[in-house]
């Protein structure tokens, strides 16, 4: 039998107990990620937020240093899951972010969604690891587990335009690499 659409734990995880993504009922749509290791999630509000902020409703004028420090602070932070995912090439994994990421513990995943296309799975950079984005707008630092899960991936088929134009670009990198102008 052909395998169409799944998940790996990559090569570099391979002998840490990963958590494969998996549904946890009947009707679940999204397989749940797991974090591959333990991490501190700081809160938006303790790295200098605040202070931009001020600047900002106060109409202080603002430096370069200011605006590349904001940009650091809302950086969002990558949770590694281990895990790479192969689906058929007309497919694509949705990632969004699991409910009780916002309701319980003051997570988002800034950009709403990740698009994981087929072609990154196995890719040179980074093997096709699936890293959840995410943001800590609380008030307190958020301690992930390893194994806890962080985010939820749905296998989504998608359509191409009629007048769609052949591409023949190969992927040669990992995370956000089809737009080289960011």
């Amino acid at each position: 039998m052909t395998k169409l659409r799944g998940f790996e734990v990559v090569s570099k995880y391979q002998d840490q107990n990963i958590i494969l993504p998996r549904r946890q009922t009947i009707a679940s749509a999204g397989y749940d990620f797991a974090a591959a290791k333990d991490m501190v999630i700081p809160s938006i509000w303790r790295l200098n937020f605040v202070r931009i902020f001020r600047l900002i409703r106060n109409g202080h004028q603002l430096y370069e240093p200011d605006y590349e420090m904001a940009e650091q602070v809302l950086k969002p932070f990558l949770i590694p899951t281990g895990v790479k995912a192969y689906m058929p090439e007309d497919e694509f994994l949705l990632l969004a972010n699991r409910s009780s990421n916002t309701f319980k513990r003051s997570l988002s995943l800034p950009n709403g969604i990740g698009v994981i296309d087929s072609d990154y799975y196995n890719n040179e950079a980074n093997e096709g690891e699936i890293f959840a984005q995410l943001i800590n707008y609380g008030v307190r630092p958020i301690k992930i587990h390893k194994g806890d899960r962080i985010a939820q991936g749905i296998f989504m088929k998608y359509q191409k335009a009629d007048d769609d134009l052949p591409v023949s670009r190969i992927r040669a990198n990992g995370f956000g690499s089809t737009n080289k102008e960011d």
